[in-house]
C-alpha cells in the first residue's frame, strides 16, 4: 500500500501542499488542468521553482483574469461546482467531504444552520483550486492512505474577512480539534496553518504523530507565500510502501493495516508534587504534542507514595517535552524508553440522533470495524443544553451509529 507522510513543522496550507505534491512528481499538466475541469477559464495554476532558506520547493500559485461569481459561495454551490467537474469519483468524493467538514466548522463558529454557510477566503477561486488540486495530486501519486505529524500552527494574528483575529484562525482550531491533531508553537508570530490546510488534513489523514513505517519512493518540498529568516518555510511530503503485510505475518509477525511507528516514552517518579499541578500538567503536554500522558501510583524510596508520570511522544519531540516536564513538574530526572506503537485506522462519520447530529469516531483494523465511540464533546454539549442525561445521549448516539452503519460493518 502506498502512503503519504505530511511534515508540518513550518505548518501547512492548501497551496503549501499542491505545491509539494507537485514537487514529489505529481504531472503539472494534471494539476494545471484542474481550473478548466472545475470550469473557472478565468484561473490559471502556476507551478513554478524557488527556494526557502537554500531548500529547493515547488510554489504553487492561483492566476485569475476573471473574478466573475465572486468569492462568496455557498456549500450547495461548491458541492454542484466539483460534482460536474471532470474529476475522479475519489478525488470528488474527497474534495466535497473537505469543503462540507469546514462548512460544519463554520456553521458551529457562527450559530447558523449548515445550509446558510456562506465561505468567503475558502470559497475563492484559489482555495477552490488549491483543495481540489491536492485531492487529485494524492491520487496521481497512488497515495492510498496520508497520515501527518504535529502541526506548528504558529501565532500571532491573521487578517481575515471577518476582521483581525488571533492565529490560528477560529475554524483551524476547531478542525484540529475535531480530528484529534496534535498541535504546538514554535513562537513564530505567523499564521501557520491556514483553514483550507486545516481541513484538508482533518479531512484526508488516517493518524497523527511518527513517521509510519515505509520504504520510500518520492519526496517533494511546497514553498510557503513567507520566506522566513530564521527556518525553511516549506511542506515536506515523503511517498512511499508499507510494509508487506503478507510478508510480516510469514515472518511470524503482527499482521496489521496499520503502520508502526517508533515512539519515545519519558518517565518520572515524583513524590513532593502538588496533585493540582496534574491537570494542569496533562493539559500543557497535551498542546505541546504529546501523544498521551498518565499517573500510575507507586511505592518510592522511604516509604512515600509516589506517582510515575508518563508521556507517550514522538521521537522528534523528546527533547522538547522533558523540557516541558521539567519546568511543569518538581522532577529533577527523566527517563527514556524507545517504544513500538502501532494504532488502527480511525475515520469519523455523522450520526442523525432525537438530539441532533452527532459524531461517532470509528476504528478499523484492515477494512473491518473494530471499535466505534460517540464523540464525548458532542454529547456533553448535547446533554447540557437539552438538559437531558449524558448516558442516554451516548446510548442513543450509539444505537443510531449501528442503525445506519451497522450493516456490514462486523459489529
Amino acid at each position: 500500500m502506498r502512503i503519504a507522510y505530511l511534515e508540518c513543522y513550518s505548518g501547512i496550507s492548501g497551496d503549501m501542499l499542491l505545491g509539494a505534491l507537485a514537487d514529489a512528481g505529481a504531472p503539472a499538466a494534471e494539476l494545471g488542468a484542474i481550473p478548466l475541469r472545475l470550469g473557472l477559464p478565468g484561473a490559471s495554476l502556476d507551478l513554478a521553482r524557488t527556494e526557502r532558506m537554500h531548500i529547493a520547493a515547488t510554489q504553487a500559485r492561483v492566476h485569475e483574469t476573471d473574478s466573475s461569481g465572486g468569492p462568496h459561495r455557498s456549500l450547495a454551490s461548491i458541492e454542484a461546482l466539483i460534482e460536474g467537474a471532470e474529476l475522479s469519483p475519489r478525488v470528488r468524493q474527497n474534495a466535497i467531504a473537505v469543503f462540507r467538514r469546514l462548512g460544519e466548522v463554520e456553521a458551529r463558529i457562527h450559530g447558523v444552520p449548515l445550509e446558510q454557510v456562506h465561505f468567503h477566503e475558502v470559497g475563492a477561486v484559489d482555495s477552490l483550486i488549491d483543495i481540489v488540486g491536492a485531492c487529485a495530486g494524492l491520487e496521481l501519486l497512488g497515495a492510498e492512505k496520508v497520515y501527518c505529524s504535529p502541526l506548528n500552527v504558529g501565532g500571532g494574528t491573521a487578517r481575515t474577512e471577518h476582521g483581525e483575529l488571533p492565529a490560528p484562525a477560529p475554524a483551524t482550531i476547531e478542525l484540529l480539534k475535531a480530528a484529534g491533531a496534535p498541535v504546538y508553537s514554535s513562537g513564530i508570530q505567523a499564521e501557520l496553518v491556514t483553514p483550507t490546510g486545516a481541513a484538508l488534513v482533518a479531512t484526508l489523514a488516517s493518524g497523527f504523530g511518527a513517521m509510519p513505517a515505509m520504504k520510500l519512493v518520492a519526496a517533494g518540498y511546497g514553498a510557503g507565500s513567507k520566506d522566513f529568516p530564521d527556518r525553511a518555510n516549506v511542506l515536506r511530503i515523503l511517498i512511499g510502501e508499507a510494509p508487506d503485510a503478507a510478508a510480516h505475518a510469514a515472518a511470524g509477525r503482527l499482521e496489521s493495516a496499520a503502520p508502526a511507528a517508533t515512539v519515545c516514552l519519558i518517565e518520572a517518579n515524583i513524590d513532593d508534587m502538588n496533585p493540582q499541578i496534574a491537570g494542569h500538567l496533562v493539559e500543557q503536554a497535551m498542546a505541546a504534542g504529546a501523544l498521551d500522558i498518565f499517573f500510575t501510583p507507586v511505592q518510592m524510596k522511604k516509604n512515600r507514595a509516589g506517582t510515575l508520570v508518563t508521556l507517550v511522544a514522538d521521537l522528534a519531540d523528546r527533547e522538547r517535552l522533558a523540557r516541558l516536564l521539567f519546568t511543569e513538574s518538581t522532577t529533577i530526572g527523566v527517563r527514556f524508553l524507545a517504544a513500538e506503537r502501532r494504532v488502527l485506522d480511525r475515520a469519523q462519520v455523522s450520526v442523525q440522533t432525537d438530539y441532533g447530529p452527532v459524531r461517532v469516531k470509528v476504528s478499523r483494523l484492515e477494512g473491518q470495524v473494530m471499535n466505534f465511540a460517540p464523540e464525548y464533546e458532542d454529547c456533553r454539549r448535547i446533554a447540557r443544553e437539552q438538559r437531558v442525561p449524558l448516558k442516554r445521549v451516548l446510548a442513543e448516539a450509539g444505537r443510531r451509529y449501528l442503525e445506519q452503519y451497522g450493516k456490514g460493518s462486523g459489529l
